[in-house]
Order: C-alpha cells, then sequence, then structure tokens
C-alpha cells in the first residue's frame, strides 16, 4: 500500500530552496508515479524562472494550476501572441488558479519570490511537442528571453 503524501510547509521550505538554486528557477516534487494516468505535482518558483507561452494540443492534457503560496501572473494567448486573458494568481487571493482547456497558448511569470503551485494534468509525462510552443515567443536560452520575460512581468504592474 502507498502511503499519502502530505503538503506541508517543509515541503514548500524545501522547494523553493531548491529552485533558488536551480538554474532553471523552479523545482518539481511529483506525488505520482510516472506511468499514473493523473499527474499531481508541487512546482516552486522564483521570479528568474522563464516559462514561454505553449499549449498542449492533446485533447487530454487540460491541466489545472493552483496557487498555494506567493503569486504569479498567468496570460492567455490567442494563436498570433496577443493577450486575451491575464490574471494575478494568488494564494489566499480572489484569484488562486486556472483551469486550462487543451489547445490554450499560456504562459506564467513568478510574481513573488518563494512562490509554490499545484499542477494537475493527464499523463503520461510528454515534453512539449511541434506546434505546441509559441513561434511568436523565445524557447528558453535563446536570444530575447529577458527582454520577453521582462514583457510579460509588465502586464502584471
Amino acid at each position: 500500500m502507498t502511503r499519502p503524501s502530505f503538503l506541508e510547509r517543509a515541503l514548500f521550505d524545501d522547494l523553493a530552496e531548491k529552485a533558488a538554486a536551480s538554474p532553471r528557477g523552479r523545482q518539481h516534487h511529483n506525488f505520482h508515479a510516472m506511468d499514473e494516468p493523473c499527474h499531481r505535482m508541487a512546482v516552486g518558483l522564483q521570479p528568474s524562472t522563464y516559462i514561454p507561452p505553449h499549449r498542449h494540443l492533446s485533447a487530454d492534457k487540460a491541466e489545472t494550476l493552483l496557487v498555494l503560496k506567493g503569486r504569479l501572473g498567468v496570460l492567455i494567448f490567442d494563436d498570433a501572441g496577443a493577450v486575451v486573458d491575464k490574471r494575478i494568481l494568488q494564494a489566499g487571493g480572489d484569484c488562486l488558479g486556472v483551469d486550462l482547456p487543451a489547445g490554450v497558448y499560456h504562459g506564467l511569470v513568478v510574481l513573488e519570490a518563494d512562490s509554490l503551485m499545484f499542477e494537475c494534468k493527464a499523463g503520461p509525462y510528454r515534453p512539449v511537442g511541434e506546434g505546441e510552443l509559441a513561434d511568436w515567443a523565445p524557447r528558453e536560452a535563446e536570444p530575447g528571453v529577458a527582454e520577453y520575460q521582462a514583457w510579460m512581468r509588465a502586464q502584471f504592474d
């Protein structure tokens, strides 16, 4: 029998510390086995992380994001890269998260250090595939990331 996993302050602190030490500015903690049909994870996030606009084209890849600690900005884009909606997701705030249907371009920006979100989507894990990364935004480690990330953050000033 597997044992329950609790979302305790020690886990939050550990993820924040590991995210701060990570070159990507984020750290995942999986509550699922990779072959399970439902993937559930806590993600520690720092403001330095860049989560480029992307979508999940597979019909079974809707995802739900809930902020457990801190503050994130979520941007929803049309296919041409125009912002069609944006929200601040904040633990204890008016909007705690978002349920994203498959096929919707979205990007996140971390607005508060040591933020933590819970993410749930169908497994198995598949890397972002062809046509899922926005062609109008830079990918991680490409030129222009700093400027684009600053633009994303400015949408919430």
